[in-house]
């Protein structure tokens, strides 16, 4: 999984928004006329032409003045460039060049990183006419687009992907040691978990400090227990403003994720799990890393009867449908279960590693399939005839049927469950998939 980070950059209303939508191939930010709708941080991959990429839309914002505008525009795109391996540049030809346009191009024009300057909403002639005019903000990488239909879309992302080294879509190299990183919000205590797991001076081999600034690799040897943790809690604050910081968090957290095994996801037990956990839950779900939710903070919460466990039901509906995840109730502070917790980590990498010999999974699955058939589609009965594993980083099986196409999303589920139910997966990511025989 590549590590190669884009930010989608742009003044309000250029249909930032829309573009994202199209990488993804799904609507996830929210589009609207209204300029400043997108306030929270939007983040996904995207894939083009076999390579993977992360993608940030860095967001618009509500308040009218144009001063205002400027300053938390030019915020954004310094935190950009700074964190980011490239930037989509994006501009509208119906309003032609603004000067928050001229503004953003200023700053951009200083970076040695790449720079697409997209012009949006080229759908008809004038409009191509018009955007000529945009030549004139020195960029040498233009794309026309109209990102609501695609147009343009193609040739911008063939230059993106271009762009990104072979060696960032290597994959993943099988490191003997296990690397388990900590990501959360601000303020969860991930500091202080990890303070807690090697604070005393004998526990510690090594820090070095990692290619992203602030990130922290901590090399843990002790208890017969090795691994390398991953902090993405050393977060700069740049005026101390809370949407930098956020932003911030955000970008190191997709970093330290791409170069994870295992991500240790840290929630506040009085806060609960946020909008921006479940997204980054679903992109490390999404990019097959293992996963340990840690409700951190768990000596503040008052326990009544079950509390443990009404609380973990209440999270595992929120994180559907990848529930099959473990939820420890950990106190950094008083150093409640948090060696169990890196425990549970080691042998989220060893479910991850799992490799089920065929014969036993034509076993169990076929007796499974024949116990709740493939739904009939058109008159036709699909038959799944023989299941294997694919050798892939992520645990993925292959169902080779007659019908491929026609097997729906209820009945791979159905299958997943199945394989999860026979074969310990717990808190790893599986992939169905289905093949003609």
């Amino acid at each position: 999984m590549s590590g190669y980070t884009v930010a989608i950059v742009g003044r309000p209303n250029v249909g930032k928004s829309t573009f994202f939508n199209r990488l993804l191939e799904q609507r996830k930010a929210i589009v609207d006329d209204q300029s400043g709708v997108t306030r929270d941080r939007q983040y996904g991959v995207a894939e083009w032409a076999g390579k993977t990429f992360n993608v940030i839309d860095t967001g618009g914002f509500v308040d009218r003045s144009k001063d205002v505008f400027e300053k938390e525009i030019r915020k954004q795109v310094l935190i950009a460039l700074e964190e980011a391996d490239a930037l989509i540049f994006v501009t509208d030809a119906s309003t032609g060049i603004t000067d928050l346009d001229e503004a953003m191009a200023d700053v951009l024009r200083r970076t040695t990183k790449p720079v697409y300057l997209v012009v949006n909403k080229v759908d008809n002639p004038q409009r191509m006419i018009d955007a000529a005019e945009f030549y004139s903000l020195g960029f040498d990488n233009v794309f026309n687009i109209a990102a609501i239909s695609g147009s343009g879309t193609g040739e911008l992302l063939d230059a993106v992907v271009a762009a990104i080294p072979d060696d960032r879509q290597a994959g993943e190299e099988n490191n003997e040691v296990p690397k388990f990183a900590i990501i959360g919000q601000p303020n969860v205590g991930k500091s202080s978990l990890l303070n807690a797991l090697v604070g005393q001076e004998r526990t510690i081999v090594s820090d070095v400090a990692g290619t992203t600034r602030d990130t922290i690799h901590t090399h843990y040897n002790l208890f017969q227990k090795e691994f390398i943790l991953i902090d993405t809690a050393g977060i700069r604050r740049k005026q101390k403003v809370h949407e930098d910081l956020e932003f911030y968090s955000v970008i190191r957290a997709i970093k330290a994720m791409d170069e994870a095994d295992v991500c240790f996801l840290v929630l506040d037990a009085e806060k609960g799990i946020a909008a921006q956990d479940l997204s980054i839950f679903s992109l490390a779900a999404r990019k097959g890393k293992g996963i340990v939710i840690l409700v951190n903070k768990w000596d503040l919460v008052e326990k009544v009867t079950n509390t443990a466990r009404d609380y973990e039901k209440q999270l595992k509906e929120r994180l559907a449908p990848f529930t099959d995840v473990p939820i420890l109730f950990i106190s950094a502070k008083e150093k409640t279960r948090i060696f169990q917790a890196m425990e549970k980590g080691l042998e989220v990498v060893e479910n991850r590693k799992r490799k089920i010999p065929t014969s036993q999974l034509n076993e169990v699955m076929l007796k499974a399939i024949a116990a709740f058939h493939p739904p009939v589609v058109r008159g036709n009965p699909v038959s799944i005839k023989y299941v294997t594993q694919l050798p892939t980083v992520v645990p993925s099986f292959a169902f080779f049927c007659n019908y491929p196409d026609d097997v729906k999303t209820p009945y791979r589920n159905y299958l997943e469950n199945k394989l999860r139910e026979a074969f310990d997966f717990s808190g790893v990511p599986v992939r169905v998939f289905f093949r003609k025989k």
